[in-house]
């Protein structure tokens, strides 16, 4: 067994190692080429042959994070990928549009900084789908709050931050000279990789030249206008810190169209579902039903009506994505069959 020595490399996927096999993790993918890394070294690899005919969907390609088997060529500077290790966990997002596609963030994440910036950006509804998609991956949601330095409501922006997401640890971030970043880091242990998920422009790539104490992520001015930025990380990369922690960027994103399964909701709205059983009706849909426990909830203020609406709105969109699911299984497993066998794309 090929037994690498990365604090990443945990009992989880050791244990799928067969014989000499050579194994490295995704550290970038970009212009259809990935970089892996081991213990040693990186090299540019590529898809061997009978890995890429036996894609079926596009959640079959390796992403930044995962771990594969390679064959190195060339001196050792090149490899060809011949398959994944089993993932302990998967980011994912709808892809935009109208399609039904999934579209992967990044893989064996243990831990997801969801970054918000306390200026304009700030928005709890979105904060409640960011959440709700790291739950359905697996990870655990942190939510970051940066430039708290432009604030003037910190406090109770950090009280709505904690309001729409139960149990999850919330904390701000000064961008200008990096107050709070220590204490972040104490959420993470050695070995464990996180990833940066948020919009563009809330001041990821700052946040993780802070945590290297590098400039190694380009960073861009904001509008002021619209608090907008532009994409300054086109790419998703993994980076590792002095002290075994193992960090994943992600390009920034101007909306998350969920991916997953309704019951994914329940997580990230626990405080609704603690209060569901108490309702006088089994099947109460926390609306005009008489003995509504949620609805009671809401009237004596502890609850805010816009949570309630953003828990069935994030319910009915993905029971509308099962449906597609089911539909699109029913049509994959025709091409599957067929005379033809459809191929899928990265």
């Amino acid at each position: 067994m090929n037994q690498l020595e990365r604090k990443d490399f945990h009992s989880f996927f050791q244990e799928q190692v067969k014989g000499e096999e050579h194994i490295a993790r995704v550290t970038r993918f970009s212009h259809g080429i990935y970089t892996l890394a081991d213990d040693t070294q990186t090299y540019k690899a590529n898809l061997s042959g009978r890995y890429h005919y036996e894609i079926v969907t596009s959640r079959d390609y390796p992403a930044v994070g995962d771990w594969v088997v390679f064959q190195p060529y060339e001196n050792g500077e090149k490899a060809v990928i011949h398959h994944l290790l089993q993932r302990q966990t998967l980011l994912s997002r709808k892809q935009a549009g109208t399609s039904k596609h999934e579209q992967v963030i990044a893989a064996n994440v243990d831990k997801v900084f969801i970054v918000t910036a306390l200026t304009q950006e700030f928005n709890v509804r979105r904060l409640e789908r960011y959440i709700q998609q790291v739950y359905e991956s697996g990870a655990i949601p942190i939510v970051v709050c940066t430039k708290r330095d432009l604030c003037e409501d910190v406090e109770n922006k950090i009280a709505l931050a904690k309001l729409s997401a139960p149990g999850v640890p919330v904390h701000a971030i000064d961008n200008l000279n990096g107050e709070g970043v220590e204490r972040l880091l104490e959420e993470v242990k050695p070995g464990e990789t996180i990833s940066l998920i948020g919009s563009s422009g809330v001041g990821k790539s700052t946040l993780i030249n802070r945590m290297l104490n590098d400039d190694v992520q380009k960073t861009n001015r904001v509008r002021e206008s619209d608090d907008r930025g532009r994409h300054t990380t086109t790419h998703r990369e993994l980076f590792s810190l002095s002290n075994d922690i193992f960090i994943i960027d992600t390009p920034g994103m101007r909306e998350l169209q969920l991916w997953g399964e309704e019951l994914g909701v329940e997580a990230t709205f626990a405080d609704i579902e603690k209060l569901s059983p108490d309702c006088k009706f089994r099947d109460c849909e926390h609306t005009s039903e008489p003995g509504c426990a949620v609805q009671h909830a809401i009237e004596a203020g502890e609850i805010d009506e816009g949570r309630l609406k953003s828990y069935n709105k994030l319910k009915r969109e993905l029971y509308r994505l099962e449906l597609k699911d089911l539909h699109g299984q029913h049509i994959t497993n025709r091409m599957l069959h067929g005379p033809n066998k459809k191929k899928f794309s990265n």
